[in-house]
């Protein structure tokens, strides 16, 4: 589990194509401190099990299906990322409760600057819609964020300046995809009043 405060920007530094998955390695000193074999990294918002670390860098399997469900596939070296390690047992919920599980991509549409602030517009699957409110949470690309304006298909949210320099939405610009995770409640009370299963198709792991 995660909370979507990142912990840190970090860099592909190379993606090797296995045929059915791909095989990632990702510079990030902060999040391989203590991580060892089998420990979990989220990535832009999807959950990877770290294969291996070695000098602030760690490697991770991603299969076919994340690959094709999220904006990983898009990545390349040079490419910049957000990474966050789970959340600590008895630690703070500095953001809200994050799974790794990414529902679908969207896509960046506008960005509006501010003098302090920046109101990025993103577009959503359909599908996704209804799980969106305004003042909810939804984390985009691995970050926990508040909807400023729920639409039919698409959202806003606004970014403080530690938002914009420390993440990848300071950077993405309108066209590029971005990971979409819905908050897993706004889900879950959907299926116990009986309305659907939630999102088409599994979420990515």
């Amino acid at each position: 589990m995660f909370t979507g405060i990142v912990e840190e920007l970090g860099e592909v530094v190379s993606v090797e194509n296995l045929g059915d998955s791909s095989l990632f390695r990702l510079r990030g000193p902060i999040v391989t401190e203590d991580a060892k074999h089998g420990d979990s990294i989220a990535v832009n918002g999807v959950c990877l099990t770290v294969v291996e670390t070695a000098g602030g860098e760690f490697t991770a399997d991603v299969m076919a299906e994340s690959l094709k469900r999220s904006s990983l596939g898009a990545l390349v070296p040079g490419s910049r990322v957000n990474l966050e390690r789970p959340m600590a047992l008895g630690g703070r919920l500095g953001g809200h409760l994050v799974q790794g599980h990414v529902d679908g991509t969207g896509t960046v549409l506008e960005r509006i600057p501010g003098e302090h602030w920046e109101i990025v517009k993103i577009g959503l699957p359909a599908e996704l819609s209804r799980y969106v409110v305004d003042k909810g949470s939804i984390t985009v690309d691995g970050i926990s964020l508040t909807v400023v304006e729920a639409g039919a298909d698409f959202f806003t949210v606004s970014l403080i300046p530690t938002t914009l320099e420390l993440t990848t939405l300071g950077i993405k610009q309108p066209g590029d995809l971005v990971n979409l995770e819905v908050d897993v409640l706004a889900k879950y009370v959907e299926r116990l009043l009986g309305g659907g299963a939630g999102p088409a198709g599994e979420p990515v792991a």
